[in-house]
């Protein structure tokens, strides 16, 4: 057991490591990453200026303009622990091109592998983006409500971890479709845009009317990024809370489990061709 530990924290090392190598443009292409929330608060100020001017309200859905800059400052947070570029693409391509074997013959649990690869990208990126990260909050600090209760934060920082691992379950889940259909890139496409709009990454999940919002919050794609902002801000609080944060766990065991199972039969059926 001792040994095995070991083992996964030498990889995670070496991923580390990694991902340090090219950290100029790694910090460059994070800090690009803050350009969208300026964007963002301009449109969203002028869309509730034009909706005070024509209706002499200054709410949607129990949103005000204040509320909306930090709800998408929050989504923005949860969607940098959520999000996955490349990984469901990635385990495709190696199925494709038959280098996924490497995993077929060496000890090494791929799934395993991904993940502390996905852990490494996660920490080297917060280990850059901190400081922006501040620096952001504390400009649009008049924006935020006050700091919620200790339970509340707790509460949020569960489901930020469980929103990793379900972005990365979820997403290795779809890359594992590789073993059986040889082109999967419409799948990933079509998945994004899901992704986009059922995670309230584009708009609150609020603001959808029945029965398209029921819909939608019964899938997972909501906790990658709206569920913990909406923590944060009080939107979900007392029991639903507690039952918010089960579901959002259930889902989590849910794509371990598929992945476990995909990959079984996967591998039973893979030919090893290329690479």
């Amino acid at each position: 057991m001792m040994a095995k530990v070991q083992t996964w924290w030498f990889i995670l090392k070496i991923c580390f490591s990694e991902r340090l190598v090219y950290r100029g443009d790694f910090a460059l292409g994070t800090l690009m990453r803050f350009l969208p929330i300026v964007t963002q608060i301009f449109l969203w100020g002028a869309i509730f200026a034009t909706l005070s001017e024509a209706t002499g309200t200054d709410t949607i859905r129990n949103f005000t303009y204040h509320d909306m800059i930090a709800y998408y400052l929050f989504v923005f947070l949860g969607r940098a622990f959520s999000s996955m570029p490349g990984l469901a693409s990635g385990i495709a391509r190696e199925i494709r091109e038959g280098t996924i074997k490497k995993f077929l013959i060496q000890p090494i649990d791929m799934l395993g592998f991904l993940l502390l690869n996905r852990l490494a990208h996660k920490l080297v990126y917060y280990g850059v983006a901190a400081l922006p990260f501040a620096f952001m909050f504390w400009l649009c600090r008049d924006y935020f409500p006050p700091v919620p209760e200790i339970t509340t934060i707790l509460a949020f920082v569960a489901s930020l971890i469980m929103s990793f691992l379900l972005g990365f379950f979820l997403e290795a889940a779809l890359g594992m479709v590789g073993f059986w259909f040889l082109e999967v890139s419409s799948l990933f496409f079509v998945y994004m845009l899901f992704n986009f709009f059922c995670s309230g990454h584009m708009f609150p999940l609020d603001f959808l009317p029945s029965p398209w919002v029921e819909i939608v919050r019964a899938m997972p794609l909501q906790f990658l990024a709206y569920y913990p902002a909406a923590i944060w801000l009080g939107k979900v609080q007392g029991a639903e809370l507690v039952q918010g944060l089960l579901v959002q766990l259930a889902w989590v065991l849910f794509f371990i489990m598929l992945c476990r199972v995909m990959w079984s039969r996967g591998v039973k059926r893979y030919s090893g061709f290329g690479g």
